[in-house]
C-alpha cells in the first residue's frame, strides 16, 4: 500500500514539470517572436536616424544673417567698392595711360658731350674800317687794342641795332671817358658814355649785373638809348648831342661840335689803307 501511494505521488510531480518544461518553451518561443518583430523595427529606426545624422553632419547649415550694422558717416565715406565696374577700370587706365610720362630716349654720349662742350657763339667780328678806327684809337688814347675789342664790338652790334653810325657812338665815348669803363663824373655821371644812373635805370636790361653801368656793353645800350630819345625831343642830332651833354641852351653847340671833329678823325682813319692792305 505504500507502494501505491508513493507512485501516485511522483506522477504529479512529473506532470507538473512537463508542464513548467512547456510554458518555459511557450516562453522562449514567445520572446524569439518578440524579438524578431522588434529587432527590424529597431533597426529601421537606427538606420533613419544613422541617416540623419550623417545628413546632419555633410550638410552644415547656413550661419544666421547677423543683424545689420548703422554705418557712420565716416564709414560710409571711406569704404571703397568691392567690385570694379569695367567702365570705370577703363577709366582708370586711360587715367594712368595719360599720367605715365613718354619713354625718354636715350642720347649717345658724344651727342651730350657735343652739347656741353660747344663754345658760345662768337661776337660778330668788326668790320675792316672799324678795325682800322680801334687801331687809330689804341694809338691816340694809349689804351690795349685787346681792350678796344669788346667796345667797338658793342658799337658795332648797336648801331646796327638803332640804325646809329656806330663811329659816332665811339666818337662820344672818346669825348664822354676817353675809354674808360670805370670813368666817373663830378655829379655822377659813370662809365664809357657817362650815363646818369639815378636818372636811366629803367632803360637797364633785365640781366643787368651788380654794377650795370660800369659794364661796358651795357653802359654802350643805355648810353645810346638816352641819346635816341635826346635827338627826338630836340629834333635834330645836334640838339640831342647837346642835351645829352647837358647844355642844351649853350647857342655855340660846343659839345656837338666837338663829337663832330672826333667822329670825322675816326671817319679818315677809317677810310686810311696801309700799304700792307693795299698790297
Amino acid at each position: 500500500m505504500s507502494a501505491t501511494i508513493s507512485l501516485k505521488s511522483t506522477r504529479p510531480r512529473r506532470s507538473d514539470a512537463t508542464l513548467s518544461f512547456i510554458q518555459c518553451a511557450l516562453i522562449i518561443v514567445g520572446l524569439v517572436l518578440l524579438v524578431g518583430t522588434v529587432k527590424p523595427a529597431f533597426s529601421v529606426g537606427s538606420n533613419s536616424d544613422d541617416e540623419q545624422l550623417q545628413l546632419f553632419v555633410a550638410e552644415p547649415t547656413a550661419p544666421l544673417p547677423a543683424a545689420p550694422v548703422p554705418e557712420t558717416a565716416a564709414a560710409q565715406e571711406v569704404a571703397l567698392p568691392a567690385t570694379v565696374s569695367p567702365s570705370l577700370m577703363a577709366e582708370e587706365e586711360a587715367s594712368v595711360a595719360i599720367a605715365e610720362p613718354p619713354p625718354v630716349q636715350a642720347v649717345p654720349a658724344a651727342k651730350v658731350e657735343a652739347v656741353v662742350e660747344a663754345p658760345e657763339p662768337a661776337p660778330e667780328a668788326l668790320r675792316p674800317s672799324l678795325q682800322r678806327a680801334l687801331d687809330y684809337v689804341s694809338n691816340r688814347y694809349r689804351v690795349a687794342p685787346e681792350a678796344l675789342v669788346p667796345i667797338f664790338e658793342a658799337a658795332q652790334s648797336v648801331g646796327r641795332e638803332r640804325k646809329l653810325d656806330p663811329l659816332l657812338i665811339i666818337a662820344i665815348i672818346g669825348i664822354e671817358s676817353r675809354f674808360n669803363p670805370f670813368a666817373e663824373s663830378s655829379v655822377g655821371a659813370q662809365g664809357l658814355m657817362q650815363v646818369m644812373p639815378g636818372i636811366h635805370k629803367d632803360k637797364l636790361p633785365e640781366d643787368a649785373g651788380a654794377q650795370p653801368f660800369l659794364d661796358p656793353v651795357t653802359n654802350i645800350q643805355v648810353g645810346v638809348h638816352v641819346l635816341e630819345e635826346a635827338i627826338r625831343w630836340r629834333g635834330s642830332l645836334t640838339g640831342g648831342l647837346q642835351h645829352y651833354a647837358g647844355s642844351a641852351t649853350d647857342p655855340a653847340t660846343g659839345y656837338a661840335k666837338k663829337v663832330y671833329a672826333e667822329k670825322q678823325r675816326l671817319e679818315k682813319a677809317a677810310k686810311k689803307r696801309t700799304s700792307k692792305s693795299r698790297a
